[in-house]
């Protein structure tokens, strides 16, 4: 098969993953700079113009699609998928997984467990925010954060006052989150391939630090999940439409609770923590529906 794989770097461990794992599985593969594409749009087959030439016959996509470029890396995806291309992430997916708000609709309609969150459209009444969610310590988070970049942990009742007030008068759209204690600084990220877990690792973070982000400093091991967590993972991902996921949650009394689900999940942290192929998982995956 001929497969390309939108990124913008070839030499990122994930993109150079897929490549060595569609390679040795015997197909083509390229690696493309998806803001280096030109999108003809016409009425007969729309096309993809790409370093001076049309791109040719393509058999599957798979989108690494980072955040900063998400919009005009949509658009590439759809235009692939406009000609009947297979994709790992469908365009449509891809812009629902980016919306941190849209998606805890989509997964709070799934009925799947998630720390209580309040949004607003910049509300005065601070306190009734945080009453909403039972008070401090509470978690703050910027709707455009990613790798734990725009979340603040309020702690006492006025450090949330300040922080809220503060987004609101830089009108920065935030979602105030319940603070789950028992989590203990850790979430589980479990990776999700054509509706399997095919990985998981729990994620802690460093010592004094509240986000388990690997960006962050945090150490990833690998964890067996128990029943509820996989099909919690798993419904998350359907609910999602996404093929390729990576779903984040914490450890409660209630059970799982969803934070995120990643439509770009990297490799380099699971298959480390995991020793499992994932890039392969993802090719097998291809070639399944292809």
């Amino acid at each position: 098969m001929n497969i390309k794989i939108l990124s913008r770097n070839s030499s990122l461990y994930s993109t150079r993953r897929l490549v060595e794992a569609a390679k040795k599985r015997g197909h083509h593969v390229e690696v493309i700079d998806p803001l280096k594409c030109d999108l003809i749009i016409e009425k007969k087959k729309p096309s993809i113009f790409y370093k001076g030439k049309i791109l040719g016959e393509t058999d599957a996509v798979i989108p690494r699609i980072g955040a900063s470029i998400t919009f005009y890396g949509t658009a590439v995806v759809r235009q692939f998928e406009m000609n009947g291309v297979f994709t790992t992430t469908t365009g449509q997916s891809l812009m629902r997984s980016r919306d941190k708000l849209r998606s805890l609709q989509i997964l709070s309609r799934a009925r799947l467990g998630l720390p209580k969150t309040i949004f607003t459209n910049y509300s005065k009444d601070v306190g009734e925010v945080i009453a909403h969610v039972g008070g401090a310590p509470l978690i703050i988070k910027l709707l455009e954060g990613t790798q734990g970049l725009g979340v603040v942990l309020a702690e006492t009742q006025n450090a949330a006052e300040s922080v809220i007030e503060a987004f609101n008068g830089l009108q920065a759209r935030v979602i105030v989150q319940e603070f789950i204690k028992e989590a203990g600084g850790a979430d589980i990220r479990a990776f999700v391939v054509d509706g399997q877990v095919v990985g998981a690792m729990k994620r802690q973070g460093k010592e004094g630090e509240f986000r388990s982000n690997l960006h962050r400093g945090g150490i990833a091991s690998l964890i067996e999940l128990s029943d509820e967590e996989e099909a919690a993972a798993i419904k998350a991902a359907k609910a999602m439409g996404l093929g390729v996921a990576g779903v984040d949650m914490l450890q409660s009394s209630r059970g799982p609770l969803i934070l995120e689900v990643n439509s770009s999940p990297g490799l380099e942290g699971i298959e480390a923590a995991t020793g499992k192929d994932i890039a392969k998982s993802i090719i097998r995956y291809i070639e399944r529906h292809s």
